[in-house]
């Protein structure tokens, strides 16, 4: 027997699923309908987060007489015995119309002395848990109604176990409305970075910061030809280095492909006109740009079965590592390379990295700011690289593109006349980006940073609230399940004499079954 049925109270007893319920059942095989064309259709894909909106349940076929063997009852017990979910419960608190249920389903009717709620909040204990998992060598796979019918539990007389079921609700409806307000600080906090971000580019941040410096500001033409002067210097010491390539390519004898030449500084003026582009008024000192013109941008490693072929081996990040905000290195693949394709998606700290198509638009355009976390690391193609140019911070693009108006902007250019959403290098070559001085930048990202900061720790509070809320609720099913929650009442009988009497009731039914198949069969 499982381990909370050690020391138990005097009336407690054991006992097992199958011996208290009186029947255990698969479901219905059947299409569903949006026509009204039988009753409700229950399938696991209905209960949603502990409920059931009656009023989307599709209807099925189905003649009376299987519809009453498998019609839902108020205080059945359905289980998800495949799929994502298995193993999950859900109460039949009331059934608003006919209804019965699908063969992905297990249904339990427990005995009119065993409290259905009692039972239920059982298949949410730990204890539960275990057993499933252990029976089922880790929750792989389905459960099945002799799992369900095997497993163990302890049971009390049915006025303790409505004590039982009375106090958790109460205490469980103190925990939920800590955690509902738990739910509301975070997204109030999530509300308070967008409009942080949002005001840190429209430049008020540093309002009192520009006001002190009036006289000081550069002007758009300076911020410019400051841009223009950085891009060409690299731009310099990438030839330089491009040259030294070519001639050990060379001295090498030429194998493979000749280094790629770097690219030439756009020689369009990289000023942008917010007004026929629809964009906020920056304050004296920002300007609107073109991410290309103060970023490399380039695309990554293309998937193919000659990379199997080729002996030099490189890790590379995938759609999979890139989150907003995340980079994400539990799993990092190995791809064949050549040592050109090393050298040209090899990142560098501070790149960044935005995700080129994704079936959400919400996700479409997730970036993240490589830090340099594994050596000789590449990129795959659906994750473009911005690398940027100039002296500005990566970090400042990269909150902006986090940013409502970096998201809104994202999603402009990733959006076509098909309908679709994808990105590509020339999108994001073309994306809108602002830039300021390398000093009010700089005081802008310190601002953000503190504030952020501040952001993450009081989320990170909430996180391990919610954590210790959660244990709590194991912790009161535990007491629940192990006779500690309520007082025992000394007018109680043992549960042993219930158990007994339902023994006898089953095996009484089990006799009478069995004489009317006799019957029937003379």
């Amino acid at each position: 027997m499982n381990g909370t049925q050690f020391n138990l109270p005097q009336n407690w007893a054991p006992t097992t699923i199958g011996q208290i319920c009186t029947a255990l059942q698969y479901g219905y095989t059947a299409s569903a309908s949006t026509e009204p064309c039988g009753p409700r259709f229950l399938r696991i894909t209905d209960i949603q987060n502990g409920q059931v909106q009656w009023s989307s349940v599709p209807y099925c076929e189905i003649d009376d007489r299987q519809a009453s063997k498998y019609e839902l009852q108020t205080g059945d017990i359905v289980f998800a015995r495949t799929g994502g979910t298995v193993g999950k419960s859900f109460l039949i608190s009331s059934v608003p119309e006919r209804a019965v249920f699908a063969s992905y389903l297990i249904r339990l009717s427990a005995h009119s002395e065993i409290n259905p709620k009692f039972l239920y909040y059982f298949f949410q204990s730990a204890d539960y848990w275990e057993q499933i998992g252990l029976k089922k060598g880790g929750l792989q796979g389905n459960i099945n109604a002799t799992t369900l019918s095997s497993l163990e539990l302890t049971v009390c007389p049915l006025s303790e176990q409505r004590r039982i079921v009375a106090k958790i609700d109460e205490l469980f409806s103190e925990l939920d409305a800590g955690i509902d307000n738990l739910k509301t600080a975070r997204d109030q906090l999530c509300v308070y970075r967008q409009a942080l971000l949002k005001n840190a580019f429209e430049g008020k941040l540093t309002t009192p910061w520009r006001e002190k410096n009036a006289d000081k500001l550069e002007t758009v033409e300076h911020i410019f030809a400051r841009i223009r002067t950085e891009s060409e210097a690299r731009y310099q010491a990438q030839w330089e280095d491009w040259k030294l390539a070519v001639e050990e390519w060379e001295a090498a004898g030429a194998v493979g492909k000749q280094p790629a030449r770097p690219a030439k500084p756009s020689a369009a003026l990289p000023i942008v006109d917010s007004a026929p582009a629809k964009l906020p008024c920056l304050p004296k000192g920002w300007a609107w740009t073109r991410l290309g013109f103060v970023a490399e941008i380039s695309g990554g490693l293309t998937k193919n079965q000659k990379r199997n072929e080729l002996p030099r081996r490189m890790k590379y990040l995938r759609v999979a590592n890139v989150y907003s905000d995340q980079v994400k290195l539990n799993e990092v693949l190995e791809i064949g390379v050549t040592a050109e394709e090393a050298r040209k998606t090899a990142l560098e700290p501070g790149d960044l990295l935005i995700v080129e198509g994704n079936g959400s638009i919400e996700q479409i355009g997730r970036v993240a700011m490589w830090g340099g976390e594994l050596p000789d690391c590449g990129h795959q193609n659906h994750l473009i690289r911005a690398r940027v140019t100039t002296r500005s911070n990566p970090r400042f693009f990269l909150n902006f593109m986090l940013s409502p108006l970096g998201r809104k902007l994202i999603v402009k250019v990733a959006s076509s006349t098909t309908g679709l959403h994808t990105l590509s290098t020339s999108k994001i070559f073309n994306l809108l980006v602002p830039v300021t001085t390398p000093t009010e930048e700089a005081l802008v990202l310190t601002q953000i940073e503190e504030k952020l900061s501040n952001i993450d720790k009081l989320l990170e509070d909430i996180d391990e609230q919610t954590l210790r809320a959660n244990l709590l609720r194991q912790a009161i099913f535990k007491k629940a399940f192990s006779g500690e929650l309520v007082a025992q009442s000394p007018n109680d009988e043992p549960a042993s004499a219930m158990l007994e009497r339902i023994k006898a009731e089953k095996a009484g039914r089990q006799a009478k079954d069995y004489t009317n198949k006799r019957e029937k069969a003379a």
